[in-house]
């Protein structure tokens, strides 16, 4: 049974994150098709509760991160929300980056604080933000439609999430 989980995302139409359990796994799955699964204010504190509570349910063992629709897992942060939040001189771009980072930092902390392991299935387009919430996860799984990008680094802006860090870790030439 899909359910949307609780938090920022209540009064959105249709969820932006769907949540089930299936056999002692966790499947929490990006729900925003039309935009490549961009992570907007909503999906991240959705993710951070949902990962909150599964930490401390003794019946779960794993999760799995996935996105909706054919296009791929997640294209980065909604850049849209976050220029107008500047723009209207609103906090939202400040409390999305903090929030978006907590997350990445919880996902790469999960299996030593709560000894469940995060999967990621990135199927289609991986970018920027989408890049932070896999680089945590104790297994990603690529498939050949993967297509994979810090499109940061081409316009001038330090690549975040900490690609700075996994980037540099990789061998010879692939973070090109």
């Amino acid at each position: 049974m899909n359910q949307a989980v609780s938090g920022a995302a209540e009064n959105q139409t249709q969820s932006e994150v769907l949540s089930e359990v299936v056999n002692g796994v966790g499947l929490l799955t990006l729900n925003r098709p039309r935009q490549i699964n961009a992570l907007s204010q909503g999906i991240v504190a959705s993710l951070n509760d949902a990962l909150k509570a599964w930490g401390r349910d003794p019946a779960l063992k794993a999760v799995v991160l996935r996105g909706a629709g054919e296009k791929g897992f997640c294209a980065g942060g909604d850049v849209r929300a976050v220029r107008q939040s500047v723009l209207d001189g609103t906090p939202m771009h400040k409390d999305f980056f903090i929030d978006e980072y907590r997350l990445d930092y919880r996902i790469h902390r999960y299996s030593r604080d709560f000894g469940k392991p995060i999967a990621v299935l990135m199927d289609g387009i991986t970018m920027g933000g989408g890049m932070g919430l896999t680089q945590g996860a104790d297994l990603r799984v690529l498939t050949e439609r993967a297509k994979l990008a810090m499109p940061e680094t081409g316009i001038g802006f330090i690549p975040d999430v900490g690609a700075s860090h996994f980037m540099s870790r990789m061998q010879a030439g692939l973070a090109l």
